[in-house]
């Protein structure tokens, strides 16, 4: 026989009462747990009605996770998802709501319609067709009944739109397509297929805004970011296109159709920062190397030869290569005329080239298509001031130098010719007086163009030895014919004493 000791004895006679004490305590856990769950979801009730959704959800995160099998939860947190716009989100609790309540028909017609936006046809179809048979009220049968013609009616247009495409009658296709989208707003196949359809017909900014939905409804949609960077790159925009296949390329490292797309378009980028960072330095001959390499790149899209000779074109012009400047604007105008930016750079060459009338035309040519463009009308008008100055006296032409001529051109051309045609050469009074007018008009050459501030003026259509010219602002310019001249030495300071030995 056991025996048991007092100490023993004592507790066991309390057991029942520990027992019963425990039991209460457990008791009372389940039950501030239900009223714990009631409480988030009273909660979390009021607060959607006020329109506090991230706070609402939270009270129901944790009403779900107090209780997992109660569907109320679930329900109101779809409930809120799809008042915040997250339908993917939603759709996952809706589930869970029916297979915890399979009659719950409020949350079955929820499903089908996020199934219907979807383009999820055949699902959508089975909910609508179960919330019939389930008993339902007069508005939720006939809200069923709606949907479930609606969904007829798009899964026929949906299959015309297939056999149109195939067919390539591409315009039909997306036509209807249109009409399975409004209802479809989720639906990736239809926006891939009206995408295709856009491509097909040119009208690749369509395409651009299926394609970006695409890439956002599906997930690791690689081929929507390599199609979007194709065509971004075929458009000319070769930064956009660098995004979006380096998106692309996050997805998928050995993506094979986006990496090799990458290092054409980064070769391409590469190449166009760098000549229009070599311009921005006025590195113009460098500039054009550059944009020379990008046409090697890239030779077969129009965009981008167009560009590269569109700014070859500018270059030249900077760089005061007039010749080549014009033969190759004029190779832009003539595949699209009405581009500005040539017109105007071309009539910085024909300035530069002295043919003032083509320079005015060129300017005007531009205005019309901007008529705000200050550099344009500032152009026009210094064309006009120097077809008007080349009308009466050009000092470059006295002194026979280029407009580009360097001072020490100048002051050689001028010490050449003061030396030709200095008046004490001649002793017949009629050529001593001519020579005396030529001699006068080399001076005065030499003096504007040696000088920077009045050659400036003068390169502007501005005459600053002309008193009409300068309206009176009381600049320097030459009086008194010859006499002025007497004891002048055209090479150096001092007074002019030369003699010519011609043995």
């Amino acid at each position: 026989m056991v025996t048991i000791n007092p100490v023993a004895h004592k507790l066991l006679s309390y057991a029942p009462f520990i027992l019963v004490l425990i039991d209460l305590r457990y008791e009372g856990v389940y039950c501030g747990k239900n009223d714990s769950v009631e409480n988030h979801l009273e909660m979390g009730k009021k607060l959607l009605a006020a329109g506090q959704l991230a706070d609402a959800l939270s009270h129901f995160h944790a009403a779900v996770d107090g209780d997992p099998k109660n569907y109320m939860a679930y329900y109101r947190r779809a409930t809120v998802y799809l008042a915040m716009g997250k339908s993917k989100s939603a759709l996952p609790d809706l589930s869970k709501v029916i297979e915890l309540k399979p009659d719950f028909t409020a949350a079955r017609l929820q499903r089908g319609n996020l199934l219907l936006k979807q383009g999820k046809l055949d699902e959508a179809e089975g909910d609508f067709k179960k919330v019939l048979k389930s008993g339902p009220s007069d508005k939720e049968a006939a809200e069923a009944k709606a949907l479930l013609t609606k969904s007829d009616e798009i899964q026929r247009l949906a299959a015309q739109a297939q056999s149109d495409f195939a067919r390539k009658d591409y315009s039909s296709a997306a036509a209807l397509l249109d009409t399975v989208i409004e209802t479809c707003v989720w639906d990736v196949g239809s926006r891939e297929l009206r995408a295709e359809c856009m491509i097909q017909l040119g009208e690749l900014g369509k395409a651009i805004s299926d394609l970006k939905a695409t890439s956002k409804l599906k997930n690791d949609n690689t081929e929507a970011f390599y199609q979007l960077s194709a065509i971004y790159y075929q458009l000319g925009d070769h930064e956009m296109s660098l995004n979006e296949v380096r998106e692309c390329l996050k997805l998928d490292p050995d993506h094979k159709q986006c990496f090799s797309h990458y290092k054409q378009v980064k070769k391409l980028n590469k190449q166009i920062l760098a000549a229009e960072e070599l311009i921005q330095q006025q590195r113009y001959g460098d500039a054009v190397s550059k944009y020379e390499s990008v046409m090697k790149t890239e030779p077969h899209i129009s965009h981008y030869t167009n560009q590269a000779q569109e700014r070859i074109c500018h270059c030249l012009s900077q760089d005061k290569q007039a010749t080549e400047a014009i033969t190759v604007c004029s190779k832009v105008l003539k595949s699209n005329p009405q581009n500005v930016n040539a017109l105007k750079d071309r009539a910085e060459a024909f300035l530069q080239d002295e043919q003032y009338e083509e320079a005015i035309k060129d300017f005007e040519s531009a205005r019309e298509h901007n008529e705000n463009d200050r550099q344009i009308k500032e152009g026009l008008e210094r064309a006009q001031r120097l077809l008007k100055q080349s009308q009466k006296r050009d000092y470059y032409k006295v002194l026979g130098v280029k407009r580009n001529a360097q001072k020490k051109e100048i002051i050689k051309a001028y010490r050449k010719l003061a030396q030709q045609w200095h008046p004490d050469n001649f002793q017949d009074p009629e050529e001593k007086k001519r020579a005396e007018k030529k001699f006068i008009d080399i001076a005065q050459a030499k003096e504007v163009l040696s000088d920077p501030e009045k050659r400036s003026k003068f390169d502007q259509g501005e005459d600053p030895l002309d008193p009409e010219s300068q309206q009176g602002r009381g600049h320097h310019h030459f009086h008194g014919g010859w006499d002025s001249f007497q004891g002048f030495n055209p090479f150096g300071s001092g007074p002019f004493n030369f003699k010519f030995n011609f043995n």
